[in-house]
């Protein structure tokens, strides 16, 4: 049962570990759109998000009532991640600065959570071994 507990743990450190280099790398990306707002015919990058493990890209909301909105199919809604860009300044360049430094906050704020529960976790684990209190 004790092997459980901590390949349990062992699979969320590792999950926070990819994270956390999943958004170190972002960070890099966003740096560079930021850093090319006056290039000439620039486009901006973004990095696809890891998956997390095997079987969990899967995981959904359940839709427990008929009255309840669902995911798929979304005609009234607007989702924002995936808005086109219309902004393309003259010289082809479609990097706007508002979008990127809102990227780069939001990326900020995740590899902090990520970092801080990553650092919960090897407190924990070393409670469970004795060496922390």
């Amino acid at each position: 049962m004790a092997g459980t507990a901590l390949g349990t743990g062992g699979n969320l450190m590792q999950a926070l570990k990819t994270r956390m280099h999943f958004h170190q790398t972002r960070q890099k990306v966003l740096a560079e759109n930021v850093a090319n707002a006056d290039s000439p015919g620039f486009r901006p990058m973004d990095v696809k998000a890891p998956a997390i493990g095997p079987g969990q890209a899967n995981i959904g909301l359940a839709r427990t009532s008929e009255g309840h909105m669902g995911l798929t199919g979304r005609r009234a809604g607007f989702d924002s991640a995936r808005a086109q860009r219309f902004e393309v300044t003259p010289n082809g360049n479609a990097v706007t600065l508002e979008d990127e430094m809102t990227k780069v906050a939001q990326n900020q704020s995740d590899y902090q959570l990520a970092a801080s529960l990553y650092s919960k976790g090897l407190g924990l684990m070393k409670i469970a071994i004795g060496k922390g209190r």
